[in-house]
């Protein structure tokens, strides 16, 4: 059974950068499309950019284009999500999923029940 950890969250400066993990096990990340989502308070969660197992990536959300960029490490079950230049309103809890099926990132709209989610890890941009 796939398990999805997150971790590098926390408390940054407007400006600044961060760098995600997503640790996996249980299953290979290599041959999924791995996803960031994130969910800002009272707001839904919504999907940020994910990556192929073909390493393309797709940017879901328009917003953060230009400065987030995804990557993995292959054969050490890692996917890293780089953000730069943050603003307040990238403050977020952040979670990496997957659907476990497709190696694409095709899966967006398909029921967070059947997405497999790690338990995410904060980030708050404030001076």
């Amino acid at each position: 059974q796939l398990q999805l950890v997150e971790s590098g969250g926390g408390l940054v400066q407007p400006g600044g950068s961060l760098r995600l993990s997503c640790a996996g096990s249980g299953d290979n990340l290599d041959l999924l499309g791995i996803g960031w989502f994130r969910q800002a308070p009272g707001k839904e969660r919504e999907g940020v950019l994910c990556i192929s197992s073909g390493d393309e990536t797709t940017y879901w959300s328009d917003a953060v284009r230009g400065r987030f960029t995804i990557s993995r490490d292959r054969g050490k079950n890692l996917i890293y999500l780089q953000m730069n230049s943050l603003k307040a309103e990238d403050t977020a809890v952040y979670y990496c999923a997957t659907d476990e099926v497709v190696a694409t990132c095709t899966w967006l709209d398909v029921p967070a029940s059947e997405v497999t989610w790690g338990q995410g890890t904060q980030v708050t941009v404030s001076s």
